[in-house]
């Protein structure tokens, strides 16, 4: 991109902080500029005709079209064949995953909303399914106002959780529009793009990020990667960090009572010192004001992440080569096997069988791509028996074998 692309702010409502979600009527009669998004959208497409670029994927805007924007993707209405006139839903993401996770959730099944969202963010709704998720937009444009003529005022200690059942079931239909969608007409597979790179980063906060990580993900130098995400956002890589660490701070600031060292651990800051030295730098307020001044008690999720879940993470991230079971590991920590998987479905959206084989595919990924070891040995070294089990889990992860993979990591860097 040859122009620096403006960054929404990050709250859902300019005129009240405190609110998890907003609604609005939007009407887009010319073609717009692009947007990176920081806050969760919805746009319900109620009149006219037009194509969104989202990603740099283009999708058909019509009269039933659901679109779902998710934090840092960049979105660019490219053409109007007839005025857009549509609903705008703001709302916090993360506070919702997290409530449909730890509440709703109660079997415990693999349910990755990042995954479900990002793979069908655009959906063309049959009648039945546009009319009831409308009825949805209008129950909360009933309960929360128009933001941009007059919010209602909360009715009350009830006003949270009815907003947030509303938002729950709204995601519910949005998810079930889409798996029809998708039987309809299976989408086509087109990769990791340029564009995923903030979203990605926005997802990983918790990890170490770095720009050589970037670059074995997305098959691009280093330096291609810094350019563009200063060419994109104006920012370095490392203020880029720190933009969208702040935004979370700010969602666990207003949502959850965890403490500053808690977050630091949860967001990838160095420690609580750090988090509240570049919250203050670029908020204008220490952390624990802002909390004291916007923090809503009736918002707050009931959750707590606590330094255990972190540590059952981590120790699968630095054992992943050993023989580990769900009961060995359950075992480890004194907890029941569906604590285990309550755990990380909450933190990492993967039950412990999924993550355990995500991290040995990835580190497969990397002796394929920097040593010269066989097939066998590599499966071994990553902690499977055989080439098999590790080709197996390979395709699921990575859509081809580990042959293939190696071989495309030789086409690229002969053609650099």
């Amino acid at each position: 991109m040859g122009k620096i692309v403006p960054i929404q702010n990050g709250y859902c409502s300019n005129l009240d902080y405190r609110r998890i979600c907003s609604i609005d009527t939007e009407v887009i009669d010319t073609p717009t500029t692009p947007l990176i998004h920081q806050m969760s959208r919805f746009w319900l497409i109620n009149e006219g005709q037009g194509i969104l670029k989202l990603q740099d994927r283009e999708y058909e805007l019509k009269p039933g079209t659901i679109v779902s924007i998710l934090p840092w993707q960049i979105s660019d209405v490219i053409q109007v064949d007839s005025p857009l006139q549509y609903y705008l839903l703001a709302y916090y993401f993360d506070n919702i995953n997290a409530i449909i996770k730890s509440i709703y959730n109660t079997d415990s099944q693999p349910l990755s909303l990042i995954e479900e969202m990002t793979g069908c963010p655009v959906v063309q709704c049959g009648k039945e399914e546009y009319t009831e998720i409308r009825t949805v937009f209008e129950q909360l444009r009933a309960e929360t106002g128009v933001e941009s003529v007059k919010p209602a005022e909360e009715s009350g200690r009830l006003h949270s959780l009815y907003v947030k059942n509303k938002l729950v079931e709204l995601i519910v239909l949005y998810l079930r529009a889409g798996e029809r969608s998708k039987t309809a007409s299976p989408p086509v597979r087109t990769g990791i793009q340029k564009s995923d790179i903030l979203h990605y980063m926005y997802n990983h906060l918790s990890e170490k990020l770095t720009l050589a990580n970037l670059s074995k993900l997305f098959f691009m130098s280093e330096s291609s990667i810094s350019a563009y995400i200063t060419q994109t956002t104006g920012l370095s890589f490392f203020d880029l960090l720190n933009e969208m660490r702040v935004g979370k701070t700010i969602n666990f600031l207003l949502y959850t009572n965890l403490t500053m060292e808690e977050l630091a651990e949860i967001l990838g800051f160095v420690d609580s010192s750090h988090i509240c030295k570049v919250f203050a730098a670029r908020v204008g307020m220490k952390a624990n004001d802002f909390r004291k001044t916007y923090q809503n008690v009736y918002e707050i999720c009931d959750i707590r992440m606590t330094r255990d879940a972190y540590e059952i993470v981590t120790y699968i991230y630095r054992n992943y080569a050993e023989h580990l079971t769900p009961q060995s590991t359950a075992e480890q920590f004194h907890i029941s096997l569906k604590e285990l998987n309550t755990i990380l479905l909450y933190q990492v959206e993967k039950n412990f069988s999924d993550f355990l084989n995500f991290v040995r595919v990835n580190r497969a990924s990397e002796l394929l791509k920097r040593t010269d070891k066989s097939i066998t040995q590599i499966a071994i070294d990553v902690g499977y028996n055989s080439a098999k089990t590790l080709t197996r889990n390979f395709l699921r992860f990575r859509t081809m074998t580990p042959g293939a993979f190696r071989q495309s990591i030789e086409i690229q860097e002969n053609t650099l």
